[in-house]
């Protein structure tokens, strides 16, 4: 889930985060922090949103602001659940392709995530 941009988060992602409007995907990326060694961008996915298909081209963190769960769908076609559990972190490596969607929740899905650039 790279930070990347509204539509498309990750490398294309988390990495890029735009601020495409949740008119447009039902996801936000803002950026708060890109120093050129750390990237740190929250992620809103509102229900019934999706974070549409991106590459992340770093290493990065994620950092759950909720217990909740989110789908992940792999390039490969892929899919399955991960469950959230707020402050509780997990990582990924760079190369990871996906989207990253909240079809059935009531409530907006919150990350965080750090990327190391």
């Amino acid at each position: 889930m790279d930070a990347e941009n509204t539509g498309a988060a990750g490398s294309a992602g988390a990495g890029s985060a735009d601020d495409s409007s949740a008119a447009d995907t039902g996801s936000t990326g803002e950026v708060q922090l890109d120093n050129g060694i750390f990237r740190v961008t929250r992620w809103t996915i509102e229900p019934g949103g999706v974070i549409p298909m991106h590459r992340h081209e770093h290493e990065y963190v994620v950092v759950p602001m909720v217990t909740d769960s989110m789908h992940v769908r792999n390039s490969d076609g892929t899919e399955h659940t991960a469950d959230l559990q707020a402050g509780v972190s997990y990582t990924r490596p760079a190369g990871s392709e996906h989207e990253v969607y909240n079809p059935d929740g009531d409530d907006a899905v919150i990350f965080v995530e750090i990327e190391r650039l």
